[in-house]
């Protein structure tokens, strides 16, 4: 697109992204107009919106920002087409929903806004965004969905589980992916999660969950599944992994479960003759919120390039929590004490190195600003956009 283009986009999102509302009100008037105008399409989305409303004005943020990039939006595109398979979208729903959209926008932005000019820039980027996630749709690339056995389910503290399938057949996906995932007591809702382990030919998988507050899936996951349940996978999406082509050491950062997709990466390094070094940061409120700390110790035993650090903000266990913590073993690093952010700033700006962050939103911006506040270079940090 061109720049004169681009900037009316970008003039116009900003301007809706503006209000009190943070442009929630444009994603739930886009959506109710498309059920009344197209009410088969109702079927396609969950029973409840609020999620799916933010996932929406998140991903048209990411778009807007990067219409510069055209090789990083056609990354991201071809994603969201592959994840978009489950669904069974056609052309006729994208016409419907790019039709659906530019109406919302014009309603919102108001006559003095919307000019011709602005309206022609925003078909034109709709047409590119369907063409992108359609020719994927339409690749017949992999499978739409997945389908797996739950053979374990384990609850490592009283809110997170770590739950093991095996798939009906093998999916191939990079360490440090995500997938969606969907449970038989939360149908047509789905939980982004990343494989704690490898891709590997016998199909298994396993994922580590935390409940959170409010949320309408994740609570089943970590408190109502039994072994026999059985679960649809998405396909994988995401950009987080090792780039050995830069040739620099890495500096990986986890806060909670975040620490899963990092961990399938360091387990396939593991599976190589010849790896960077690697400094591992793992983060929680309480020593406990460690909880996957003796499996990445038995991985820095084994792999010298590794170095392990584990971080909490309060020294002692919540009073609920009854199990000793564990010792550390001769050779490992001791817990530190502090914010992660902090405590990984402390240890300098890590210019030399490539940065992974994996946490809740709100983590992964806190980690950022310490290490930006420390001088590290952010095109040296790396974080999946909408994860």
């Amino acid at each position: 697109m061109d720049s004169t283009a681009v900037s009316h986009i970008r003039t116009t999102f900003k301007a809706l992204a503006a209000a009190d509302d943070g442009g929630i009100g444009v994603t739930r008037s886009f959506y109710s107009i498309l059920f009344a105008k197209y009410p088969d399409m109702r079927e396609i989305f969950p029973a409840v919106m609020e999620m799916q409303a933010d996932r929406l004005l998140e991903a048209i943020a990411y778009v807007v920002e990067n219409l510069d990039d055209m090789d990083k939006v056609q990354s991201f595109l071809v994603q969201l087409g592959r994840d978009h398979r489950r669904y069974g979208i056609t052309e006729d729903h994208f016409i419907a929903v790019g039709g659906t959209l530019i109406s919302t926008l014009e309603r919102f932005a108001g006559t003095e806004l919307w000019t011709e000019e602005v309206d022609l820039a925003w078909r034109e980027a709709v047409a590119l965004i369907a063409a992108v996630m359609l020719g994927e749709i339409n690749s017949g690339d992999g499978p739409g969905t997945w389908t797996g056995t739950v053979v374990e389910h384990k609850q490592v503290l009283q809110d997170v589980a770590i739950v093991r399938l095996q798939l009906d057949q093998p999916m191939t996906y990079g360490a440090g992916q995500y997938v969606g995932v969907s449970v038989p007591s939360r149908p047509r809702m789905w939980r982004y999660l990343s494989p704690a382990i490898p891709a590997n030919d016998a199909g298994q998988i396993e994922f580590h969950v935390r409940r959170v507050a409010g949320g309408w899936v994740s609570p089943a996951m970590v408190r109502g599944v039994t072994p026999g349940e059985r679960w649809s996978l998405s396909a994988p999406l995401g950009s987080l992994g090792v780039d050995r082509t830069t040739g620099r050491d890495q500096l990986m950062i986890a806060s909670g479960t975040g620490i899963a997709p990092l961990r399938a990466q360091i387990m396939e390094m593991a599976m190589r003759g010849n790896n960077p070094r690697v400094h591992l940061f793992v983060g929680g409120t309480y020593p406990c919120d460690l909880y996957d700390l003796e499996t990445l110790w038995q991985l820095a035993r084994t792999n010298p390039w590794l170095t392990v650090i584990p971080v909490s903000e309060e020294n002692v266990n919540p009073w609920w929590h009854t199990d000793p913590p564990p010792v550390t073993p001769p050779g490992m690093s001791e817990r530190l004490t502090g914010k992660l952010g902090e405590v990984v700033a402390e240890f300098g700006t890590w210019e030399d190195r490539d940065i992974q962050i994996v946490g809740s939103p709100s983590t992964v911006r806190t980690v950022k600003y310490r290490l930006q506040a420390k001088g590290t270079p952010m095109e040296n940090v790396r974080h999946d956009p909408l994860f």
